[in-house]
């Protein structure tokens, strides 16, 4: 497999308080992930995983170390290029969806390839096919406060495919959907990734959701503390989660 995305020594510290007291949420971290994993970012609250995903994805900024995506250290480039850079190549799925009231279903899911201004028929062509892929076309013309919480993430997932991204990162996909929804959204995350060979990297506490994942990194105090590998069932791996979980709390 092609690696998509290294981090060399990545660093990212906070100044919190009124002695503004330096906390390293992310600490010397060194990554590799390779095109085509499915890969979960767990952790406690605090742990650094969120902000680890806001750093790969070009969200924030990291204080030092380098984040080498397709073969680009996107820790140098100035705001306009990573904004052009995280548009072709991005795509991410917001615990709280981030879909806008004011358009339809259809018009969400087009608004990334409307606003880099391209041909009309091929947005059609692509929000047509990815309507179909989850199931959707039903809801094409549908505001988002008319439809489920279920429904909102399979739009909110469209968008962030529909640029072809060379990364999608998912943060809490199934933090606010009920267990049926849930189930739903991780089935059609693992179509994305088997079938369309989405490399996904999804932040989650839920031992559940993870369960989906190739691969497991447990980040605690900023690090990488340790990685499971899928080589089993789903169920069986959820098992191995769930110790996993378990065995840390206990080391705490």
């Amino acid at each position: 497999m092609k690696n998509i995305i290294t981090t060399k020594n990545l660093t990212k510290i906070y100044h919190s308080g009124r002695k503004a007291v330096a906390v390293k949420a992310v600490n010397n971290l060194n990554l590799s992930v390779d095109s085509g994993e499915f890969i979960g970012i767990m952790g406690t609250s605090g742990s650094g995983k969120t902000t680890l995903l806001n750093l790969l994805s070009g969200i924030d900024q990291a204080t030092s170390g380098e984040i080498i995506f397709n073969d680009k250290d996107i820790t140098k480039l100035e705001k306009d290029e990573l904004a052009l850079f995280r548009r072709q190549n991005i795509g991410y799925i917001f615990q709280d969806f981030n879909l806008l009231d004011s358009l339809t279903v259809k018009e969400n899911i087009a608004l990334p390839l409307i606003l880099d201004k391209h041909d009309p028929k091929i947005i059609e062509q692509s929000v047509t096919k990815l309507l179909e892929f989850f199931n959707i076309t039903h809801l094409a013309n549908q505001a988002p406060y008319n439809i489920s919480g279920g429904e909102k993430q399979r739009t909110a997932s469209a968008r962030a495919l529909i640029v072809n991204p060379a990364v999608c990162f998912a943060d809490e996909p199934t933090g606010n959907l009920d267990s049926k929804s849930s189930t739903n959204i991780m089935e059609m995350l693992t179509k994305m990734n088997e079938e369309n060979y989405a490399t996904i990297m999804m932040v989650t506490h839920d031992p559940y959701a993870a369960s989906y994942c190739q691969r497991i990194i447990f980040i605690k105090d900023g690090k990488i503390s340790l990685q499971l590998n899928r080589s089993a069932s789903r169920r069986a791996f959820l098992e191995k989660i769930l110790e996993t979980i378990s065995y840390l709390e206990d080391a705490k």
